[in-house]
Protein backbone atom coordinates (compact mmCIF):
# COMPACT_ATOMS: atom_id res chain seq x y z
CA UNK A 1 0.00 0.00 0.00
CA UNK A 2 2.55 2.40 1.16
CA UNK A 3 4.83 1.15 -2.60
CA UNK A 4 1.59 2.11 -4.59
CA UNK A 5 1.12 5.44 -2.81
CA UNK A 6 4.63 6.58 -3.35
CA UNK A 7 4.36 5.85 -7.05
CA UNK A 8 1.23 7.77 -7.21
CA UNK A 9 3.16 10.61 -5.39
CA UNK A 10 6.24 10.33 -7.98
CA UNK A 11 3.72 10.38 -10.75
CA UNK A 12 1.87 13.56 -9.98
CA UNK A 13 5.45 15.11 -9.46
CA UNK A 14 6.68 13.87 -12.59
CA UNK A 15 3.18 15.38 -14.50
CA UNK A 16 3.64 18.55 -12.60
CA UNK A 17 6.94 19.21 -13.40
CA UNK A 18 6.02 18.39 -17.29
CA UNK A 19 3.36 20.63 -17.11
CA UNK A 20 5.35 23.24 -15.78
CA UNK A 21 7.98 22.66 -18.75
CA UNK A 22 4.83 22.71 -21.17
CA UNK A 23 3.71 26.07 -19.63
CA UNK A 24 6.92 27.38 -19.98
CA UNK A 25 7.34 26.60 -23.38
CA UNK A 26 4.56 27.89 -24.56
CA UNK A 27 5.18 30.96 -22.35
CA UNK A 28 4.82 34.35 -24.94
CA UNK A 29 7.36 35.81 -22.75
CA UNK A 30 9.49 33.15 -23.91
CA UNK A 31 10.55 32.47 -27.77
CA UNK A 32 10.92 29.70 -29.52
CA UNK A 33 13.52 29.09 -31.43
CA UNK A 34 15.03 25.72 -33.76
CA UNK A 35 18.18 25.85 -32.01
CA UNK A 36 18.58 24.87 -28.53
CA UNK A 37 18.22 27.92 -26.23
CA UNK A 38 20.69 27.98 -23.76
CA UNK A 39 20.30 31.80 -22.23
CA UNK A 40 21.17 32.30 -18.53
CA UNK A 41 24.15 29.00 -18.88
CA UNK A 42 27.19 29.99 -16.86
CA UNK A 43 29.67 28.92 -19.29
CA UNK A 44 31.24 30.67 -22.65
CA UNK A 45 30.86 34.18 -21.24
CA UNK A 46 33.94 35.38 -23.31
CA UNK A 47 37.31 35.01 -24.59
CA UNK A 48 40.75 36.55 -24.99
CA UNK A 49 42.24 35.28 -28.48
CA UNK A 50 44.00 37.15 -31.56
CA UNK A 51 42.74 37.93 -35.03
CA UNK A 52 44.54 37.03 -38.54
CA UNK A 53 45.49 40.78 -38.44
CA UNK A 54 47.46 40.12 -35.20
CA UNK A 55 44.46 42.23 -33.39
CA UNK A 56 43.49 40.83 -29.72
CA UNK A 57 39.65 40.25 -29.83
CA UNK A 58 37.52 39.58 -27.16
CA UNK A 59 33.84 39.32 -27.20
CA UNK A 60 32.82 42.79 -26.40
CA UNK A 61 34.67 44.24 -29.77
CA UNK A 62 31.14 42.72 -31.39
CA UNK A 63 28.93 44.07 -28.97
CA UNK A 64 25.63 45.05 -31.50
CA UNK A 65 25.91 41.95 -33.21
CA UNK A 66 24.84 38.60 -33.48
CA UNK A 67 27.87 36.46 -33.11
CA UNK A 68 28.17 33.07 -33.70
CA UNK A 69 31.29 31.14 -32.94
CA UNK A 70 32.45 27.64 -34.14
CA UNK A 71 35.62 26.01 -32.93
CA UNK A 72 37.23 23.90 -36.40
CA UNK A 73 40.58 24.10 -38.42
CA UNK A 74 41.92 25.19 -41.56
CA UNK A 75 42.52 21.87 -43.06
CA UNK A 76 38.58 20.23 -42.16
CA UNK A 77 37.48 18.17 -45.13
CA UNK A 78 33.67 18.83 -44.64
CA UNK A 79 32.11 20.01 -41.32
CA UNK A 80 34.15 23.36 -41.11
CA UNK A 81 33.70 24.63 -44.60
CA UNK A 82 30.25 23.50 -45.13
CA UNK A 83 29.03 25.22 -41.51
CA UNK A 84 31.32 28.53 -43.11
CA UNK A 85 29.44 27.79 -46.23
CA UNK A 86 25.86 27.98 -44.74
CA UNK A 87 26.90 31.22 -42.35
CA UNK A 88 26.75 33.10 -46.09
CA UNK A 89 23.83 31.93 -46.78
CA UNK A 90 22.63 33.27 -43.89
CA UNK A 91 24.18 36.74 -43.89
CA UNK A 92 22.71 36.74 -47.91
CA UNK A 93 19.86 35.87 -46.59
CA UNK A 94 19.84 38.41 -43.47
CA UNK A 95 19.80 41.12 -46.48
CA UNK A 96 19.94 44.52 -44.95
CA UNK A 97 20.80 43.23 -41.69
CA UNK A 98 23.42 41.12 -42.83
CA UNK A 99 26.06 43.44 -41.00
CA UNK A 100 24.38 42.88 -37.98
CA UNK A 101 25.92 39.04 -37.86
CA UNK A 102 29.61 38.63 -37.16
CA UNK A 103 31.09 35.04 -37.73
CA UNK A 104 34.05 33.95 -35.61
CA UNK A 105 36.16 31.06 -36.47
CA UNK A 106 38.11 29.59 -33.71
CA UNK A 107 41.57 27.48 -34.97
CA UNK A 108 41.79 23.62 -32.85
CA UNK A 109 44.83 23.40 -35.06
CA UNK A 110 47.72 25.83 -33.91
CA UNK A 111 50.52 24.28 -35.71
CA UNK A 112 48.81 24.73 -38.95
CA UNK A 113 46.96 27.34 -38.64
CA UNK A 114 49.00 30.47 -38.95
CA UNK A 115 47.89 33.89 -39.44
CA UNK A 116 48.19 34.28 -42.53
CA UNK A 117 46.59 30.52 -43.41
CA UNK A 118 43.67 31.87 -41.65
CA UNK A 119 43.44 34.86 -43.76
CA UNK A 120 43.50 33.13 -46.87
CA UNK A 121 40.82 30.82 -45.66
CA UNK A 122 38.24 32.94 -44.11
CA UNK A 123 38.76 35.35 -47.78
CA UNK A 124 37.05 31.93 -49.29
CA UNK A 125 33.83 32.80 -47.33
CA UNK A 126 33.06 36.31 -46.69
CA UNK A 127 35.27 39.39 -45.64
CA UNK A 128 33.53 40.21 -42.45
CA UNK A 129 34.21 36.24 -41.65
CA UNK A 130 37.05 36.27 -38.94
CA UNK A 131 39.43 34.07 -37.63
CA UNK A 132 40.83 33.59 -34.07
CA UNK A 133 43.40 31.65 -32.26
CA UNK A 134 44.40 31.33 -28.81
CA UNK A 135 47.98 32.53 -27.65
CA UNK A 136 49.03 28.75 -26.55
CA UNK A 137 48.28 25.62 -26.82
CA UNK A 138 47.41 25.88 -22.88
CA UNK A 139 45.00 28.71 -23.49
CA UNK A 140 43.13 26.99 -26.28
CA UNK A 141 42.81 23.75 -24.08
CA UNK A 142 41.46 26.16 -21.40
CA UNK A 143 39.14 28.17 -23.87
CA UNK A 144 37.76 24.80 -24.99
CA UNK A 145 36.64 23.38 -21.64
CA UNK A 146 34.96 26.39 -21.13
CA UNK A 147 32.87 26.11 -24.45
CA UNK A 148 32.59 22.30 -23.51
CA UNK A 149 34.20 22.13 -26.81
CA UNK A 150 35.69 18.64 -27.55
CA UNK A 151 38.94 18.39 -29.88
CA UNK A 152 41.20 15.71 -30.40
CA UNK A 153 44.27 15.25 -32.50
CA UNK A 154 43.68 11.76 -35.13
CA UNK A 155 47.04 10.70 -36.81
CA UNK A 156 47.20 10.06 -40.39
CA UNK A 157 48.40 7.09 -42.35
CA UNK A 158 51.35 9.29 -43.74
CA UNK A 159 54.17 10.20 -41.07
CA UNK A 160 53.25 13.69 -39.15
CA UNK A 161 49.67 13.64 -41.10
CA UNK A 162 46.49 14.03 -39.27
CA UNK A 163 43.16 15.26 -38.69
CA UNK A 164 41.24 16.84 -35.91
CA UNK A 165 37.99 15.33 -34.39
CA UNK A 166 36.03 18.56 -33.14
CA UNK A 167 32.54 19.44 -31.73
CA UNK A 168 30.29 20.53 -34.76
CA UNK A 169 28.22 22.81 -33.69
CA UNK A 170 27.95 26.72 -33.33
CA UNK A 171 27.29 29.13 -30.03
CA UNK A 172 25.25 32.39 -31.28
CA UNK A 173 25.45 35.33 -28.89
CA UNK A 174 22.62 38.33 -28.97
CA UNK A 175 23.38 42.19 -29.42
CA UNK A 176 24.13 42.03 -26.01
CA UNK A 177 26.84 39.34 -25.49
CA UNK A 178 24.68 36.80 -23.85
CA UNK A 179 25.15 33.46 -24.89
CA UNK A 180 21.64 32.25 -26.57
CA UNK A 181 22.09 29.14 -28.46
CA UNK A 182 23.54 26.14 -29.42
CA UNK A 183 22.78 25.27 -33.58
CA UNK A 184 23.89 21.73 -34.16
CA UNK A 185 25.99 20.84 -37.36
CA UNK A 186 23.37 20.29 -40.17
CA UNK A 187 20.49 22.81 -38.79
CA UNK A 188 18.60 24.06 -41.76
CA UNK A 189 20.06 27.54 -43.13
CA UNK A 190 16.62 28.99 -42.98
CA UNK A 191 16.28 27.81 -39.48
CA UNK A 192 19.54 29.14 -38.46
CA UNK A 193 18.44 32.25 -40.69
CA UNK A 194 15.80 32.69 -38.88
CA UNK A 195 16.80 32.13 -35.07
CA UNK A 196 19.44 34.55 -35.92
CA UNK A 197 17.23 37.36 -37.03
CA UNK A 198 15.24 37.36 -33.82
CA UNK A 199 18.23 37.99 -31.62
CA UNK A 200 18.60 40.74 -33.77
CA UNK A 201 15.21 41.64 -33.97
CA UNK A 202 15.55 41.95 -29.98
CA UNK A 203 14.31 38.20 -28.57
Amino acid sequence: MQRRETLKTIAACAFAAGAAAMLGACSPDKPSFHGTDITGVDYAKDFALTDFNDQPRTLADFKGKAVVVFFGYTQCPDVCPTTMGELVQVKQALGAEGDKLQVLFISIDPERDTPAVLKAYMANFDPGFLALYAPSSDKLAALAKDFKVFYQKVPGKEPGAYSMDHTAASYVYDPQGRLRLFERYGTPVADLTADIKRLIDGA
